[in-house]
């Protein structure tokens, strides 16, 4: 039942994202510099790599979370999503946001990206909860 709690997380973290960077697709490609053609869409490969990544991201980050929660107790959905949420403000966006001041990207991106990473692990935290 673990392992199916996990990958269930996983897949609605990652389709969180699938909605957030739909919807904020043209001021994400725009604060990372992307270049895009005349139909303003992203010039290059379209190479699947990012999404495997992904992927694999949303799996590890389900599972640490379902360790964390069974260590401290953690049920329900609301105090799923109220961890996940707290894993995301307090531990993900904040490491986003320092690597990004050094390698000195905009601030838009660093809000863009850090909503993201409050809410996904937030969805995660909720599904987590739920099982």
């Amino acid at each position: 039942m673990g392992l199916i709690a996990v990958l269930v997380a996983a897949a609605a973290g990652f389709g969180m994202g699938a909605v957030w960077y739909m919807t904020l697709s043209k001021p994400w490609i725009e604060a990372v510099g992307i270049p895009v053609d005349e139909n303003g869409r992203p010039k290059g490969s379209g190479s699947p790599l990012p999404f495997v990544i992904s992927g694999i991201a949303m799996i590890l980050v389900a599972g640490m979370m379902r360790h964390m929660f069974a260590m401290s107790g953690i049920e329900g959905a609301g105090k799923g999503l109220l961890a996940g949420l707290g894993v995301g403000a307090f531990f993900i966006t904040p490491w986003v946001a320092m690597n990004y001041a050094y390698a000195d990207r905009k601030p838009k991106l660093t809000l863009l990206d850090g909503g993201y990473s409050i809410l996904g692990p937030g969805v995660i935290g909720l599904v987590l909860g739920l099982f």
